[in-house]
Order: structure tokens, then C-alpha cells, then sequence
């Protein structure tokens, strides 16, 4: 029985668990920074769907930068602090399609 050397399975593993996070729709991915930035697990799924076809490719990477903003902090981020830092982005299409989404996702 032929044994695959250790550093193969190793380097076969690495790619196999890139190419799943390549493949993550900007939803997923939008819905996955929401949740690392501190919103409920069931809010940032909310608000990803409402607001994934509505942004840009550019404004869903700005976006990003919001999730190691919570990395400091331990506690939740409310809905409000996060619409705080999303409006200090300055882009009003960002701010605009992310509070319809919070206020919708809310009730």
C-alpha cells in the first residue's frame, strides 16, 4: 500500500481549504464579517442578504474592515456602534443600504 508523504497531504489540505473560502458567495462572506465584527450570528444573516446584491464588489471590501475592528474587543458590537463605524467609512451608499438593512432586520 503506497503512503502519501506527510508534507503532500499536508500542502493537498491547504489548497483544498482555500479554494472553499474562494468559493464563498459575497453573501457568506459579508454574513461571516458582520458575525467576526460582533453582530448576532442571526442579525449579520439578516442584513447579509439584504444587502449583498445592493453594494458593490469594492464597497462589500470596505466593508471588511469593520471585522478587525472587533478583534480588541470581547463584548458584542450593537447595531448601532457598528452603523457609527460603517457611517465614519463615508460612503453614503454603504450607510444608506446598511441601516435600511438593520432597521428591516430589527422586527
Amino acid at each position: 500500500m503506497n503512503r502519501i508523504p506527510l508534507r503532500v497531504a499536508l500542502v493537498a489540505t491547504f489548497a483544498l481549504l482555500l479554494s472553499s473560502c474562494a468559493s464563498l458567495s459575497p453573501e457568506s462572506r459579508l454574513r461571516n464579517g458582520l458575525v467576526e465584527a460582533g453582530l448576532s450570528p442571526k442579525m449579520a444573516g439578516c442584513m447579509a442578504k439584504r444587502m449583498a446584491d445592493r453594494l458593490s464588489i469594492g464597497q462589500l471590501r470596505e466593508l471588511q474592515s469593520l471585522a478587525s475592528l472587533r478583534k480588541s474587543h470581547k463584548e458584542k458590537m450593537s447595531t448601532s456602534q457598528l452603523l457609527h463605524k460603517v457611517r465614519a467609512l463615508e460612503d453614503p451608499e454603504i450607510f444608506a443600504v446598511t441601516s435600511s438593512a438593520a432597521l428591516k432586520c430589527a422586527f
